[in-house]
């Protein structure tokens, strides 16, 4: 296997464990927190933006990289 599809692969696969990881951290400290159904909905938004983020860098550098 080519080294550079292997790192895309891991990149992918370690960062999606990463962000669920997260989610569960998130998830924990709302409870353990008692933040209520509109806390926890603001401290899922925030991470869930940190998430986009890194999605639509990933999108915008495969259509600039495509020539477009």
């Amino acid at each position: 296997m080519d080294p550079a599809v292997f790192e895309e692969w891991m990149m992918t696969i370690l960062v999606t464990v990463l962000i669920g990881f997260m989610g569960f951290i998130v998830w924990d400290l709302a409870k353990k927190s008692k933040a209520g159904k509109f806390g926890t909905f603001i401290l899922f938004f925030a991470l869930g933006l940190g998430v986009f983020a890194f999605v639509i860098k990933s999108v915008v550098i495969a259509w600039i990289e495509s020539g477009h």
